[in-house]
């Protein structure tokens, strides 16, 4: 088993690894079901709301230098319209809630207890902040997806495990360009939501 180090950072604290979590991002995320045509300079408009922010946090995972693994968070209050707004329809306090950004991990590093580790990290923050609630959305494909790998298995039951329940009363559309488009198409997005310290 490969030793994998976690180092938690928040806020500009990031910026020595941006590149590096730049390019990991648009690695992962071109996987199914994500199929994300990345590019460094929307990854540098992204990630800067998150390294702005004193409140963000990142939590790395490193094979001896070289990053492997990452997840963020930050406040729902200070996120975009998409992932706020359902929210604030359905009556919830975004100053209550932590928002986790993404987890990603090349997957190479999978099934060593990383990704367990990053929800740990990211909801003993949220508990030890005050926010009552954690959330994060996922994106929703059909079954018949032409790119669906054959072997795929959703995260559902690892999130479950977690604490973490499908919520379809919260959901939004977030665009991104796919793989083979031309340009960006709204995706369906649908929350997980957590009560911490329940």
């Amino acid at each position: 088993m490969t030793a994998i180090t976690l180092t938690t950072l928040q806020g500009r604290a990031i910026a020595p690894h941006l590149e590096a979590l730049a390019r990991l991002r648009i690695r992962v995320f071109r996987d199914f079901p994500y199929l994300y045509d990345g590019d460094l300079a929307y990854e540098a408009e992204y990630l800067d709301r998150y390294a702005r922010n004193p409140c963000s946090l990142f939590v790395l995972a490193f094979d001896g230098d070289t990053l492997v693994g990452a997840a963020t968070g930050q406040p729902l209050a200070d996120e975009v319209d998409e992932f706020r707004a359902p929210f604030e329809a359905a009556g919830y306090r975004p100053a209550s809630i932590f928002y986790y950004g993404e987890s990603v991990l090349l997957p190479e590093y999978r099934g060593q207890g990383v990704g367990k580790a990053f929800m740990e990290a990211r909801e003993a923050h949220a508990t030890e902040s005050g926010y009552a609630w954690a959330a994060f959305c996922a994106v929703e494909r059909p079954d018949d997806h032409p790119r669906r790998p054959a072997d795929y298995r959703p995260l559902h039951g690892f999130w479950n495990a977690r604490g973490y329940r499908r919520t379809p009363s919260l959901s939004t559309t977030f665009a991104w360009k796919d793989l083979d488009e031309a340009e960006e198409t709204e995706k369906p997005m649908v929350f997980w939501l957590k009560a911490l310290g329940a």
